[in-house]
């Protein structure tokens, strides 16, 4: 079976309340832990009108009180934005409380805009070249006692919490190896370098004492219906989501429209299409057969899948036959 687990980056939809919003991801959540995946990530964002996950901790934490079985992570926190030593902390603190149940997923960019990016920091200093050095950081304070200097996230302390290196580009792939650590890529929005950085990741990778062989986990958007024709409609929430990313002008969370033709331009519908070129989209034969197109060309250990259908009950149909088809490959 694939194993299969959720992406949630915590859209406000279209009529909602922030407070709304957040109830829907805990409401997802518990789908997900019914269903039987794996895990459920939240992602970090900030200054979006229409994404919700920038203080991701907290809904990490949130989530975790209001399930009781399923892994919850973050995907990712975005270390420019944060000193290990809080990290360690506050997913430390997240361990004590939840036991193992929790997964760290990291990422070298500051999850916004430059401007943003500097307001989150107290200086100027770009310390994203500091992401190695951070990690290792980070997994110091969840190791041993013996591993500790003198300064010490005592609440991480022999937690040991899992973390997981998040890419969009080869970059990434070529620091995953050499930390001997699992790689998860951003196929959900910038599939152009997919393929590469995974052969570049599996051929290259270093055993390490957190991981002794690759483990690849793949992000990509997955809807599913009853037709092809009602997926596709599903999926034009998904494409306006994106034609704010390309336009700026985001909004909450769409409902599906006839003909999105009659809502952006050549130019915008090329973008938008590029970043979502790994969509699966369709009925459950048609997904299924996707899904086995993508396993032949990337040989995921596992599918982190995400969507934005307007719906929740139809999104919440659309996971449970995802999770249908992942069953019998």
């Amino acid at each position: 079976m694939l194993k299969l687990s959720m992406l949630n980056l915590v859209p406000l939809r279209e009529g909602q309340t922030p407070k709304q919003a957040i109830q829907s991801m805990v409401t997802l959540a518990q789908t997900a832990e019914r269903l039987g995946y794996e895990r459920y990530w939240i992602a970090e964002h900030h200054n979006m009108p229409n994404l919700l996950s920038s203080a991701t901790q907290l809904l990490v934490g949130h989530t975790l009180a209001n399930t009781q079985t399923i892994r919850v992570g973050t995907g990712g926190v975005m270390l420019p934005n944060h000193s290990p030593l809080a990290v360690a902390e506050q997913y430390g603190t997240l361990a004590t409380i939840y036991g193992d149940r929790i997964d760290l997923g990291v990422g070298r960019a500051p999850g916004t805009d430059p401007r943003t990016a500097l307001a989150l920091r107290r200086n100027a200093q770009d310390v994203s070249m500091n992401f190695p050095h951070d990690i290792q950081t980070i997994q110091r304070y969840f190791g041993s006692a013996d591993e500790q200097g003198y300064v010490k996230a005592y609440l991480a302390m022999d937690k040991n919490v899992p973390l997981y290196i998040l890419g969009s580009s080869t970059e990434s792939a070529y620091l995953a190896t050499g930390l001997g650590m699992p790689y998860v890529f951003a196929g959900h929005f910038a599939p152009r370098m997919m393929e590469m950085a995974v052969q570049i990741y599996r051929n290259g990778f270093k055993p390490s004492k957190y991981l002794d062989k690759p483990e690849v986990i793949i992000c990509v958007n997955i809807i599913v219906a009853d037709t092809d024709e009602e997926a596709h409609l599903l999926h034009t929430s998904q494409q306006q989501q994106f034609l704010g990313v390309v336009s700026g002008q985001m909004k909450p969370l769409q409902p599906p429209v006839a003909d999105m033709s009659a809502v952006w331009s050549d130019d915008q519908e090329f973008a938008v299409k590029q970043m979502l070129g790994e969509d699966i989209i369709g009925s459950k034969e048609s997904v299924r057969k996707q899904l086995l197109n993508l396993q032949a060309r990337v040989q995921a250990d596992e599918i982190m899948a995400l969507n934005y259908i307007y719906d929740e009950a139809k999104q919440a149909e659309s996971f449970e036959m995802l999770k249908e088809i992942a069953d019998t490959l």
